[in-house]
């Protein structure tokens, strides 16, 4: 029974240098999609902010004062006028004035949105870990392998 060939020294080494290259590029794709992960938790978490705030204020006292962010741990005192209209950005620079429920509810929509998209890419991380680990364990084995073989042949 034949045992099968090991393919030429420079084939080898080609799909190694071709293998070696492809790890590289999983691991930035996984480094893109790992910051865009952190982009929409911390996205998820401003519109899960503004929500409670909306939320809160309807439930504060008619004439309770407020802490107003501005930026910059900067806040300026204020009240709400509960008949007001909120205003929203939709992007762009776009903004828009809603009323208060209908906010919340936009806001609830886009925190659903949000969590979608963080699921999606989550799967798609998995996916290109797995990848990683299985040309992470097969250049091993190749290292190794060779490690081997010049033992072999070195006296």
């Amino acid at each position: 029974m034949a045992t099968p060939e090991a393919p030429p020294e420079g084939q080898m080494e080609r799909e190694v240098q071709e293998d070696l290259m492809r790890l590289d590029a999983y691991r930035s794709q996984f480094n893109a999609a790992l910051q865009q992960h952190q982009l929409l938790t911390g996205s998820r978490q401003e519109h899960l902010r503004a929500r409670e705030s909306l939320e809160g204020v309807e439930g504060a006292a008619a004439d309770a004062e407020l802490l107003l962010p501005l930026g910059a741990e900067t806040y300026v005192r204020g009240s709400v006028d509960r008949r007001a209209a909120v205003l929203l950005g939709v992007g762009s620079g776009v903004v828009v004035e809603m009323e208060r429920p209908k906010v919340v509810e936009l806001l609830s929509q886009r925190i659903l949105q949000i969590d979608q998209a963080i699921r999606d890419l989550e799967g798609q991380m998995t996916a290109l870990d797995e990848r990683i680990q299985i040309l992470s364990r097969r250049l091993d084995q190749v290292a190794r392998a060779n490690a081997m073989g010049s033992d072999v042949g070195g006296d």
